[in-house]
């Protein structure tokens, strides 16, 4: 079994999904699916989420921009407006659930509706157990922003998306939720809710053309990871992580993930004894 080190080391040149096929024979392109549209992305300051908007935007879509640092929003709105694309800015703390739902409500208002969420915001905290027994509050506060938020946020949008009969939530999850992630419990827990609510309300909205991508992310470089010096210069750019976000829009498949995630998740389903062994040796040696 692979953890998200041999994740990063063996997937350098971009993501290998479950779409990398469908590039061949794929109708569609990136300005199909968001030219003249609006697309709402958390976490829009930095890394994944600012290369994805900067290549939406590029697109055609009028790029919704949401994270807390207003003055990064507007370099990457001026970025994306010197590319021929538009962008409006929404400094946010997501965490605070009144300026979430003062944020999304002008959003509506601003644009009439938004036709694709890129739930990309996230917090992730690496603690083991037996440093976590006086820490309860690190599971609410990565629960808080990694799944509450993005409930909250897609509370807000869906209605009006089922009211259109069209529209698409991504979700920026993590390889680890296919093949677990010891020493990462709270991180992984939420973005593993943030997967069940939204295989859950596909099922409630797959006969009105609303679609819920969930991207499993591997290792990317961005400042979320930069803090680790064993992760440091390894993974993905964030070009490539944004790359994976468009592949949702363009292709809307339910799950993108690599190759190697998906088989872990296999095997896992199969034989879940051997891979708790294997997963139990892997966290005891990187302790």
């Amino acid at each position: 079994m692979y953890g998200i080190r041999e994740l990063g080391r063996m997937i350098p040149r971009g993501l290998d999904t479950q779409v990398s096929v469908t590039r061949l024979r794929r109708k569609n392109t990136l300005e199909d699916r968001v030219a003249g549209r609006t697309v709402l992305i958390t976490g829009a300051s930095s890394g994944i989420g600012r290369a994805a908007a900067v290549l939406i935007g590029a697109a055609g879509a009028t790029v919704a921009l949401v994270a807390r640092r207003e003055s990064e929003l507007r370099e990457v709105a001026a970025e994306i407006e010197s590319l021929g694309g538009k962008a409006a800015v929404y400094p946010c703390d997501l965490n605070d659930f009144e300026a979430l739902d003062a944020m999304a409500a002008q959003v509506l208002a601003d644009h009439g509706g938004v036709d694709i969420l890129v739930n990309n915001a996230g917090r992730s905290i690496r603690r083991r157990l037996d440093e976590s027994y006086e820490r309860f509050h690190d599971y609410e506060r990565t629960m808080r922003l990694n799944y509450f938020a993005a409930t909250r946020l897609m509370l807000a949008l869906l209605p009006g998306m089922r009211e259109r009969r069209s529209g698409q939530v991504v979700s920026v999850l993590s390889v680890a939720n296919l093949f677990g992630g010891p020493g990462y419990g709270a991180y992984i827990a939420s973005k593993a809710a943030l997967d069940s609510l939204t295989a859950t309300l596909q099922a409630e909205t797959l006969t009105e053309n609303i679609r819920f991508s969930s991207v499993y992310m591997p290792l990317v470089q961005t400042a979320m990871t930069a803090s680790n010096p064993i992760y440091r210069d390894r993974g993905l750019t964030p070009e490539q992580g944004a790359q994976a976000i468009c592949d949702a829009i363009i292709d809307r498949p339910r799950r993108i993930a690599p190759l190697l995630g998906r088989i872990s998740a296999l095997v896992d389903s199969l034989a879940p004894e051997a891979v708790d062994n294997g997963r139990s040796t892997r966290f005891q040696k990187g302790m």
